[in-house]
């Protein structure tokens, strides 16, 4: 029985440390695209007035981010925040032509989009690890441990219901 228990700890430990390792791996994209935002509201703030909310609320949501007593559920919704915002100005910026043949903003478009990109690989390891780490949060018997041990369900990432709603009424494309 406490063989068994033991091994059941051990799992749990195993998949936490996947969680914190995934997260860690994708901690350094959200840095960089962290550090890309300043720029980003640089870029289209003289063109954008009509969409100051957005800028002033990625501004906010970055500073929440960066806070450091933030939990890592709590880290996971601020970021998925941020993705959903970003999505929002790249789509605003549709309506500027002057701004998006700009050499400097296409640069930091394609800078963007190359982080995206990289965040979306990573996000795909962190949901597989936080799913295996929740699988044995809620399985039984080791959900038993996981009890006596404290161990509470993880965020995984996700498409935000405002994003989502957006693709869903996006016509489809007829070639």
């Amino acid at each position: 029985m406490i063989l068994a228990i033991v091994l059941m700890h051990n799992a749990l430990v195993a998949r936490k440390n996947q969680v914190d390792n995934a997260f860690s791996s994708i901690d350094v994209y959200l840095k960089k695209r962290a550090d890309q935002i300043p720029a980003l509201i640089g870029a289209v703030k003289g063109y954008m007035q009509h969409e100051q909310g957005l800028l002033t609320e990625i501004a906010e949501l970055r500073s929440q981010a960066a806070r450091s007593e933030l939990g890592s559920n709590e880290r996971v919704d601020v970021e998925n925040k941020i993705t959903n915002t970003m999505g929002k100005i790249m789509l605003a910026v549709e309506a500027y032509p002057d701004l998006k043949a700009g050499e400097q903003f296409l640069m930091l478009q394609r800078s963007i989009s190359e982080i995206e990109e990289q965040l979306a690989a990573s996000r795909r390891a962190f949901n597989a690890s936080v799913t295996d780490y929740n699988n044995g949060v809620e399985s039984f018997p080791m959900n038993l441990v996981a009890n006596m041990k404290g161990y509470q369900l993880k965020s995984v990432f996700t498409i935000p219901l405002e994003s989502k709603a957006q693709y869903e009424q996006t016509p489809d494309i007829q070639l």
